[in-house]
């Protein structure tokens, strides 16, 4: 009920395209705003992007916009992140998180997190 569990990571050549997904449950995405965050080997952790409880708004990363785009089907309970002419510097572990509905841009508290998928680009 409160899980949220990622896929679709891989490696890819830069340049190239990946879809992630997060698959959570309809309790969680009608009430938390959902983020997707990276984390690098030896980095923090940063915020990628966000899409609002409702759906309405998004806001993504400087290092990002552009080039991800996110999105969210209600039906499959599922948040995406679009991620195209990737870079060598996108390579992290990509989490997504329910943060508090209360603060904007996921920048509030993260009450649940997913297990994570690594991303890696690479020639």
């Amino acid at each position: 009920q409160f899980q949220l569990v990622e896929s679709g990571g891989g490696l890819v050549q830069p340049g190239g395209s990946l879809r992630l997904s997060c698959v959570t449950s309809k309790l969680i995405l009608d009430y938390y705003n959902i983020g997707w965050f990276r984390q690098a080997a030896g980095g923090e952790r940063e915020a990628v992007s966000c899409i609002s409880s409702s759906g309405g708004k998004t806001n993504y990363a400087d290092s990002v916009k552009g080039r991800f785009t996110i999105s969210r089907d209600n039906a499959k309970n599922t948040v995406y992140l679009q991620m195209h002419s990737l870079k060598p510097e996108d390579t992290a572990i990509y989490y997504c998180a329910a943060a508090s509905p209360r603060v904007p841009d996921c920048s509030g508290y993260k009450f649940h997190w997913g297990q994570g998928t690594q991303v890696t680009v690479s020639s």
